[in-house]
Protein backbone atom coordinates (compact mmCIF):
# COMPACT_ATOMS: atom_id res chain seq x y z
CA UNK A 1 0.00 0.00 0.00
CA UNK A 2 1.72 3.53 -1.02
CA UNK A 3 1.42 6.01 1.36
CA UNK A 4 -0.62 7.91 0.26
CA UNK A 5 -3.32 5.39 0.58
CA UNK A 6 -2.72 4.80 4.42
CA UNK A 7 -3.12 8.94 4.87
CA UNK A 8 -7.01 8.50 2.80
CA UNK A 9 -9.24 10.76 5.25
CA UNK A 10 -12.23 9.06 6.78
CA UNK A 11 -15.15 10.17 5.03
CA UNK A 12 -18.97 10.84 6.24
CA UNK A 13 -20.33 8.02 3.98
CA UNK A 14 -17.37 5.38 5.88
CA UNK A 15 -18.86 6.78 9.50
CA UNK A 16 -22.54 6.16 8.32
CA UNK A 17 -21.57 2.68 6.58
CA UNK A 18 -19.58 1.83 10.12
CA UNK A 19 -22.57 2.45 11.75
CA UNK A 20 -24.97 0.83 9.76
CA UNK A 21 -22.82 -2.38 10.42
CA UNK A 22 -22.77 -1.62 13.97
CA UNK A 23 -26.84 -1.69 14.09
CA UNK A 24 -26.84 -4.57 11.52
CA UNK A 25 -24.81 -6.41 13.56
CA UNK A 26 -26.41 -5.97 17.41
CA UNK A 27 -29.94 -6.41 15.76
CA UNK A 28 -29.18 -9.42 13.82
CA UNK A 29 -27.33 -11.00 17.05
CA UNK A 30 -30.21 -10.00 19.70
CA UNK A 31 -33.15 -10.46 17.43
CA UNK A 32 -32.59 -12.79 14.80
CA UNK A 33 -30.43 -16.12 16.31
CA UNK A 34 -29.49 -19.54 14.67
CA UNK A 35 -30.86 -17.84 11.44
CA UNK A 36 -28.97 -17.79 8.04
CA UNK A 37 -27.74 -14.13 8.16
CA UNK A 38 -26.67 -15.11 12.07
CA UNK A 39 -24.50 -18.04 11.27
CA UNK A 40 -22.59 -15.26 8.82
CA UNK A 41 -21.88 -12.36 11.19
CA UNK A 42 -20.93 -14.85 13.96
CA UNK A 43 -18.59 -16.76 11.53
CA UNK A 44 -17.34 -13.14 10.17
CA UNK A 45 -16.73 -11.77 13.63
CA UNK A 46 -14.78 -15.05 14.58
CA UNK A 47 -12.69 -15.03 11.50
CA UNK A 48 -12.45 -11.15 11.86
CA UNK A 49 -10.87 -11.47 15.47
CA UNK A 50 -8.84 -14.77 14.77
CA UNK A 51 -7.03 -12.07 11.65
CA UNK A 52 -6.84 -9.74 14.19
CA UNK A 53 -4.82 -11.24 16.75
CA UNK A 54 -2.99 -12.87 14.29
CA UNK A 55 -1.95 -9.74 12.59
CA UNK A 56 -1.44 -7.71 16.09
CA UNK A 57 1.47 -10.86 17.01
CA UNK A 58 3.35 -9.33 14.07
CA UNK A 59 2.75 -6.02 14.91
CA UNK A 60 4.11 -6.77 18.42
CA UNK A 61 7.10 -7.96 17.30
CA UNK A 62 8.14 -5.33 14.14
CA UNK A 63 7.73 -2.55 17.02
CA UNK A 64 10.02 -4.43 19.51
CA UNK A 65 12.67 -4.92 17.06
CA UNK A 66 12.06 -1.16 15.38
CA UNK A 67 10.63 -2.15 11.95
CA UNK A 68 8.73 0.86 10.49
CA UNK A 69 4.43 -0.40 10.46
CA UNK A 70 2.71 2.13 8.17
CA UNK A 71 -0.34 1.40 9.17
CA UNK A 72 -2.51 -1.22 11.90
CA UNK A 73 -5.88 -1.75 11.16
CA UNK A 74 -9.02 -3.70 12.79
CA UNK A 75 -11.36 -4.60 9.91
CA UNK A 76 -10.85 -3.98 5.84
CA UNK A 77 -12.58 -1.71 3.28
CA UNK A 78 -13.15 2.78 3.51
CA UNK A 79 -11.10 4.08 6.67
CA UNK A 80 -13.26 5.28 9.40
CA UNK A 81 -11.01 6.50 12.10
CA UNK A 82 -7.39 6.96 12.31
CA UNK A 83 -5.05 8.55 14.49
CA UNK A 84 -1.42 8.29 15.71
CA UNK A 85 0.02 8.10 19.20
CA UNK A 86 3.01 10.66 20.19
CA UNK A 87 6.41 9.58 18.72
CA UNK A 88 4.76 7.07 17.03
CA UNK A 89 5.09 7.04 13.27
CA UNK A 90 2.38 4.19 12.50
CA UNK A 91 -1.17 4.78 11.64
CA UNK A 92 -3.90 2.96 14.24
CA UNK A 93 -6.96 2.64 11.91
CA UNK A 94 -10.74 1.43 12.20
CA UNK A 95 -12.05 0.00 8.82
CA UNK A 96 -15.64 0.13 8.00
CA UNK A 97 -15.97 -4.02 7.17
CA UNK A 98 -15.45 -6.39 9.94
CA UNK A 99 -13.69 -9.17 7.95
CA UNK A 100 -10.19 -9.14 9.70
CA UNK A 101 -7.39 -7.02 9.90
CA UNK A 102 -3.82 -6.02 8.47
CA UNK A 103 -0.76 -4.30 9.38
CA UNK A 104 1.63 -2.93 6.87
CA UNK A 105 5.63 -3.25 7.78
CA UNK A 106 8.46 -1.56 5.71
CA UNK A 107 10.43 -3.91 3.71
CA UNK A 108 8.50 -7.15 4.17
CA UNK A 109 10.55 -8.57 0.91
CA UNK A 110 12.77 -5.60 -0.29
CA UNK A 111 13.24 -1.76 0.66
CA UNK A 112 9.88 -0.18 -0.22
CA UNK A 113 10.13 3.35 0.37
CA UNK A 114 13.44 6.02 -0.22
CA UNK A 115 11.91 8.33 2.75
CA UNK A 116 12.76 5.80 5.45
CA UNK A 117 16.19 4.82 7.16
CA UNK A 118 17.47 1.33 5.96
CA UNK A 119 17.49 -0.33 9.63
CA UNK A 120 13.54 0.50 9.73
CA UNK A 121 13.00 -2.29 7.27
CA UNK A 122 12.07 -5.56 7.98
CA UNK A 123 14.24 -6.99 5.05
CA UNK A 124 17.44 -5.60 6.60
CA UNK A 125 16.50 -6.63 10.30
CA UNK A 126 19.11 -9.49 12.18
CA UNK A 127 17.59 -13.38 10.86
CA UNK A 128 16.38 -14.23 14.26
CA UNK A 129 14.63 -10.85 14.65
CA UNK A 130 12.94 -11.63 11.32
CA UNK A 131 11.87 -15.11 12.60
CA UNK A 132 10.66 -14.14 15.19
CA UNK A 133 8.40 -11.60 14.05
CA UNK A 134 7.23 -14.37 11.39
CA UNK A 135 6.17 -16.68 13.81
CA UNK A 136 4.55 -14.19 15.71
CA UNK A 137 1.12 -14.17 14.10
CA UNK A 138 1.17 -17.96 14.83
CA UNK A 139 2.26 -17.64 18.56
CA UNK A 140 -0.93 -14.95 19.27
CA UNK A 141 -3.09 -17.49 18.00
CA UNK A 142 -1.79 -20.47 19.50
CA UNK A 143 -1.99 -18.29 22.79
CA UNK A 144 -5.55 -17.29 22.05
CA UNK A 145 -6.48 -20.87 21.66
CA UNK A 146 -5.12 -21.67 24.88
CA UNK A 147 -7.05 -18.81 26.53
CA UNK A 148 -10.27 -19.54 25.05
CA UNK A 149 -10.03 -23.14 26.10
CA UNK A 150 -9.02 -22.19 29.92
CA UNK A 151 -11.92 -20.31 30.38
CA UNK A 152 -14.29 -22.38 28.77
CA UNK A 153 -13.15 -25.64 30.99
CA UNK A 154 -13.30 -23.09 34.02
CA UNK A 155 -16.83 -22.21 32.95
CA UNK A 156 -18.50 -25.02 32.07
CA UNK A 157 -15.91 -28.03 32.64
CA UNK A 158 -14.87 -30.39 30.21
CA UNK A 159 -15.25 -33.90 29.09
CA UNK A 160 -12.61 -36.86 29.40
CA UNK A 161 -10.28 -36.89 26.38
CA UNK A 162 -8.85 -40.51 26.70
CA UNK A 163 -10.28 -43.37 25.16
CA UNK A 164 -11.40 -45.07 28.02
CA UNK A 165 -14.76 -47.23 27.48
CA UNK A 166 -17.18 -46.39 29.60
CA UNK A 167 -20.20 -48.41 28.21
CA UNK A 168 -21.12 -51.06 25.74
CA UNK A 169 -24.44 -50.96 23.94
CA UNK A 170 -26.18 -53.91 24.76
CA UNK A 171 -26.20 -56.70 21.71
CA UNK A 172 -24.09 -54.68 19.52
CA UNK A 173 -20.92 -56.01 17.88
CA UNK A 174 -18.95 -54.37 20.65
CA UNK A 175 -20.60 -56.38 23.22
CA UNK A 176 -20.66 -59.65 21.42
CA UNK A 177 -16.55 -59.41 20.89
CA UNK A 178 -16.32 -59.19 24.61
CA UNK A 179 -15.65 -55.71 24.71
CA UNK A 180 -16.16 -54.28 28.31
CA UNK A 181 -16.27 -51.03 29.75
CA UNK A 182 -12.90 -50.44 31.36
CA UNK A 183 -11.41 -51.18 28.24
CA UNK A 184 -8.70 -48.62 26.44
CA UNK A 185 -8.50 -48.36 22.46
CA UNK A 186 -4.96 -47.41 21.60
CA UNK A 187 -5.09 -48.00 17.92
CA UNK A 188 -7.77 -48.06 15.35
CA UNK A 189 -7.12 -49.14 11.72
CA UNK A 190 -3.78 -49.71 12.50
CA UNK A 191 -3.66 -45.69 13.34
CA UNK A 192 -2.78 -44.46 16.99
CA UNK A 193 -5.81 -43.02 18.43
CA UNK A 194 -5.45 -42.57 22.27
CA UNK A 195 -7.32 -39.75 22.43
CA UNK A 196 -10.91 -38.95 21.24
CA UNK A 197 -9.84 -35.73 18.85
CA UNK A 198 -7.72 -38.60 16.80
CA UNK A 199 -10.12 -41.48 16.95
CA UNK A 200 -13.00 -39.40 15.27
CA UNK A 201 -9.92 -38.00 12.45
CA UNK A 202 -9.11 -41.77 12.34
CA UNK A 203 -12.51 -42.54 11.25
CA UNK A 204 -12.79 -40.23 8.53
CA UNK A 205 -10.12 -41.73 6.37
CA UNK A 206 -11.13 -43.74 3.46
CA UNK A 207 -11.43 -47.38 4.59
CA UNK A 208 -13.76 -49.44 1.98
CA UNK A 209 -14.34 -52.09 4.42
CA UNK A 210 -17.87 -51.55 6.70
CA UNK A 211 -15.77 -52.89 9.53
CA UNK A 212 -13.36 -51.38 11.95
CA UNK A 213 -9.91 -52.52 13.38
CA UNK A 214 -9.13 -51.68 17.12
CA UNK A 215 -5.82 -52.06 19.44
CA UNK A 216 -7.15 -52.67 22.82
CA UNK A 217 -5.42 -52.55 26.77
CA UNK A 218 -7.58 -54.02 29.27
CA UNK A 219 -7.63 -53.53 32.36
CA UNK A 220 -4.86 -56.19 33.29
CA UNK A 221 -2.83 -54.88 30.86
CA UNK A 222 -3.04 -57.32 28.46
CA UNK A 223 -3.92 -56.07 24.71
CA UNK A 224 -6.37 -57.21 22.10
CA UNK A 225 -7.32 -56.94 18.51
CA UNK A 226 -10.95 -56.72 17.38
CA UNK A 227 -12.57 -56.42 13.89
CA UNK A 228 -16.27 -54.90 14.52
CA UNK A 229 -18.86 -53.79 11.82
CA UNK A 230 -19.93 -50.29 12.22
CA UNK A 231 -23.63 -49.76 12.69
CA UNK A 232 -25.75 -46.91 12.34
CA UNK A 233 -26.82 -45.42 15.74
CA UNK A 234 -28.96 -42.56 17.15
CA UNK A 235 -27.03 -40.48 19.34
CA UNK A 236 -27.04 -36.92 21.62
CA UNK A 237 -25.22 -33.98 19.96
CA UNK A 238 -24.18 -32.53 23.22
CA UNK A 239 -23.44 -35.94 24.97
CA UNK A 240 -22.20 -38.55 22.58
CA UNK A 241 -24.62 -40.93 24.33
CA UNK A 242 -26.13 -43.26 22.35
CA UNK A 243 -30.02 -43.86 22.00
CA UNK A 244 -30.99 -46.60 20.29
CA UNK A 245 -29.52 -48.48 16.67
CA UNK A 246 -30.95 -48.09 13.73
CA UNK A 247 -32.12 -50.20 10.85
CA UNK A 248 -34.96 -50.58 8.30
CA UNK A 249 -37.66 -50.66 10.40
CA UNK A 250 -36.48 -48.73 13.25
CA UNK A 251 -35.90 -45.40 11.29
CA UNK A 252 -34.04 -42.39 12.84
CA UNK A 253 -37.32 -40.75 13.14
CA UNK A 254 -39.29 -43.76 14.74
CA UNK A 255 -36.54 -43.57 17.75
CA UNK A 256 -36.85 -40.33 18.08
CA UNK A 257 -41.04 -40.44 18.38
CA UNK A 258 -40.66 -43.47 20.29
CA UNK A 259 -37.97 -41.83 23.03
CA UNK A 260 -39.98 -38.19 22.63
CA UNK A 261 -37.14 -36.62 21.83
CA UNK A 262 -36.05 -33.26 20.31
CA UNK A 263 -35.14 -34.23 16.51
CA UNK A 264 -32.88 -31.25 16.22
CA UNK A 265 -30.52 -32.83 19.28
CA UNK A 266 -29.94 -35.71 17.61
CA UNK A 267 -28.03 -37.33 15.12
CA UNK A 268 -27.82 -40.49 13.13
CA UNK A 269 -23.82 -41.74 13.24
CA UNK A 270 -22.22 -45.24 12.17
CA UNK A 271 -20.59 -46.59 15.34
CA UNK A 272 -19.24 -49.75 16.75
CA UNK A 273 -21.68 -49.94 19.74
CA UNK A 274 -19.27 -48.72 22.51
CA UNK A 275 -19.47 -44.77 24.11
CA UNK A 276 -16.71 -42.70 26.47
CA UNK A 277 -16.74 -40.94 29.76
CA UNK A 278 -18.81 -37.51 29.07
CA UNK A 279 -19.07 -36.89 32.71
CA UNK A 280 -17.41 -33.43 32.94
CA UNK A 281 -15.06 -31.88 35.21
CA UNK A 282 -14.43 -28.64 36.78
CA UNK A 283 -11.59 -26.83 38.67
CA UNK A 284 -8.36 -23.87 37.90
CA UNK A 285 -5.50 -27.08 38.20
CA UNK A 286 -7.64 -29.01 35.64
CA UNK A 287 -8.48 -26.51 33.78
CA UNK A 288 -4.83 -25.50 32.78
CA UNK A 289 -4.29 -29.46 32.33
CA UNK A 290 -6.77 -29.27 30.03
CA UNK A 291 -6.40 -26.22 28.03
CA UNK A 292 -2.59 -26.87 27.41
CA UNK A 293 -3.28 -30.95 26.38
CA UNK A 294 -5.86 -30.37 24.39
CA UNK A 295 -3.92 -27.57 22.81
CA UNK A 296 -1.01 -30.16 21.91
CA UNK A 297 -3.65 -32.91 20.69
CA UNK A 298 -5.59 -30.74 18.23
CA UNK A 299 -1.63 -29.57 17.15
CA UNK A 300 -0.36 -32.46 16.65
CA UNK A 301 -3.64 -33.58 15.28
CA UNK A 302 -3.53 -31.16 12.47
CA UNK A 303 -0.39 -32.07 11.38
CA UNK A 304 -1.00 -35.92 11.16
CA UNK A 305 -4.68 -34.59 9.07
CA UNK A 306 -2.30 -32.44 6.31
CA UNK A 307 -0.01 -35.64 6.43
CA UNK A 308 -3.21 -37.82 5.21
CA UNK A 309 -4.11 -35.52 2.62
CA UNK A 310 -0.47 -35.15 1.10
CA UNK A 311 -0.75 -39.00 1.05
CA UNK A 312 -4.25 -39.31 -0.12
CA UNK A 313 -5.80 -41.66 3.05
CA UNK A 314 -7.75 -38.29 3.51
CA UNK A 315 -9.57 -37.08 0.67
CA UNK A 316 -10.62 -33.08 0.08
CA UNK A 317 -13.83 -34.13 1.69
CA UNK A 318 -12.40 -33.67 5.06
CA UNK A 319 -11.39 -29.86 4.86
CA UNK A 320 -13.58 -27.47 5.16
CA UNK A 321 -14.04 -23.40 3.06
CA UNK A 322 -16.68 -20.41 3.83
CA UNK A 323 -19.72 -22.64 3.03
CA UNK A 324 -18.12 -25.80 5.10
CA UNK A 325 -17.24 -23.54 7.93
CA UNK A 326 -20.80 -21.99 8.04
CA UNK A 327 -22.55 -25.04 8.53
CA UNK A 328 -20.17 -25.79 10.97
CA UNK A 329 -21.50 -22.88 12.79
CA UNK A 330 -25.10 -23.30 12.30
CA UNK A 331 -24.41 -27.07 14.08
CA UNK A 332 -22.06 -26.12 16.69
CA UNK A 333 -24.54 -23.04 18.03
CA UNK A 334 -27.91 -24.69 16.88
CA UNK A 335 -28.34 -26.86 19.94
CA UNK A 336 -31.35 -25.73 21.65
CA UNK A 337 -29.68 -24.64 24.95
CA UNK A 338 -27.84 -21.33 24.95
CA UNK A 339 -25.25 -21.89 27.37
CA UNK A 340 -24.28 -24.82 25.43
CA UNK A 341 -24.40 -22.96 21.97
CA UNK A 342 -21.79 -20.52 23.69
CA UNK A 343 -19.24 -23.09 24.89
CA UNK A 344 -19.26 -24.87 21.16
CA UNK A 345 -18.96 -21.43 20.26
CA UNK A 346 -15.76 -20.42 21.97
CA UNK A 347 -14.58 -24.37 21.39
CA UNK A 348 -14.55 -23.81 17.74
CA UNK A 349 -12.98 -20.27 17.52
CA UNK A 350 -10.19 -21.92 19.93
CA UNK A 351 -10.14 -25.03 17.11
CA UNK A 352 -9.77 -22.63 14.11
CA UNK A 353 -7.10 -20.43 16.17
CA UNK A 354 -4.87 -23.54 16.16
CA UNK A 355 -5.52 -24.46 12.51
CA UNK A 356 -4.97 -21.41 11.47
CA UNK A 357 -1.84 -20.94 13.43
CA UNK A 358 -0.92 -24.81 12.14
CA UNK A 359 -1.16 -23.72 8.42
CA UNK A 360 0.25 -20.22 8.89
CA UNK A 361 3.40 -21.68 10.08
CA UNK A 362 3.80 -24.87 7.17
CA UNK A 363 6.38 -24.35 4.74
CA UNK A 364 4.08 -23.21 2.06
CA UNK A 365 4.41 -19.86 -0.36
CA UNK A 366 2.43 -16.89 0.89
CA UNK A 367 2.45 -18.78 4.44
CA UNK A 368 4.41 -17.47 7.24
CA UNK A 369 6.15 -20.88 7.26
CA UNK A 370 6.99 -19.99 3.19
CA UNK A 371 8.24 -16.29 4.23
CA UNK A 372 10.23 -17.96 7.14
CA UNK A 373 11.95 -20.68 4.53
CA UNK A 374 13.05 -17.59 2.86
CA UNK A 375 15.45 -16.72 5.74
CA UNK A 376 16.29 -20.01 6.55
CA UNK A 377 17.71 -20.38 3.09
CA UNK A 378 19.42 -16.88 3.32
CA UNK A 379 21.10 -18.63 6.98
CA UNK A 380 22.20 -21.61 4.90
CA UNK A 381 23.47 -19.71 1.50
CA UNK A 382 24.50 -16.72 3.73
CA UNK A 383 23.41 -15.08 0.47
CA UNK A 384 20.42 -12.14 0.47
CA UNK A 385 17.42 -13.93 -1.66
CA UNK A 386 15.90 -12.59 -4.67
CA UNK A 387 13.48 -10.15 -4.07
CA UNK A 388 11.57 -10.66 -7.90
CA UNK A 389 11.89 -14.79 -7.32
CA UNK A 390 10.47 -14.46 -3.95
CA UNK A 391 7.51 -12.29 -4.69
CA UNK A 392 7.04 -14.73 -8.10
CA UNK A 393 6.75 -17.62 -5.68
CA UNK A 394 4.31 -16.12 -3.03
CA UNK A 395 2.10 -15.19 -6.25
CA UNK A 396 2.08 -19.27 -7.08
CA UNK A 397 1.05 -19.69 -3.52
CA UNK A 398 -1.45 -17.48 -3.16
CA UNK A 399 -3.03 -18.44 -6.51
CA UNK A 400 -2.91 -22.24 -5.60
CA UNK A 401 -4.51 -21.64 -2.50
CA UNK A 402 -6.78 -19.29 -3.82
CA UNK A 403 -7.71 -22.65 -6.56
CA UNK A 404 -8.14 -24.94 -3.86
CA UNK A 405 -10.48 -22.56 -1.33
CA UNK A 406 -12.82 -22.57 -4.64
CA UNK A 407 -12.70 -25.71 -5.22
CA UNK A 408 -13.20 -26.86 -1.60
CA UNK A 409 -16.01 -24.26 -1.38
CA UNK A 410 -17.93 -25.69 -4.48
CA UNK A 411 -17.66 -29.16 -2.96
CA UNK A 412 -19.40 -27.80 0.39
CA UNK A 413 -22.01 -26.42 -1.80
CA UNK A 414 -22.98 -29.42 -3.78
CA UNK A 415 -22.89 -31.17 -0.23
CA UNK A 416 -24.96 -28.33 1.38
CA UNK A 417 -27.41 -29.00 -1.32
CA UNK A 418 -26.81 -32.66 -1.33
Amino acid sequence: MSKKNNEEKPTLGSYLELIGIIVFVIVTLVFFPHTVVWNIVVLLLMLSLLITIHEFGHFIAAKKFGVHVYEFAIGMGPKVISFKRKGDPTIYSLRALPIGGYNQLAGEVMEDDKELPKESFMCNKPKHQRIIILVSGVLMNFLLAIVFLFVMSCIWGTTNQDTVIKNVLKSSEAEKAGIQAGDKILKMNNHKASDIDSLQVVSLLKNKKNTNTYLIEHKDGSKSTYTLEIKNYVISKSTGEIVSETSDENTFDKIIEDNNLNKDDYVEKKLAGFQFDTKSKKGFAHSIKYAFSKFKNTACLMFRIIYYLITGKLGLDALSGPVGMYTVVDAATNVGSTSYGLFNLIYLTAYISINLGVMNILPFPAFDGGQLMFVVYEIITRKKGNADVEAVINLIGFILIFSLMILITFKDIFKLLG
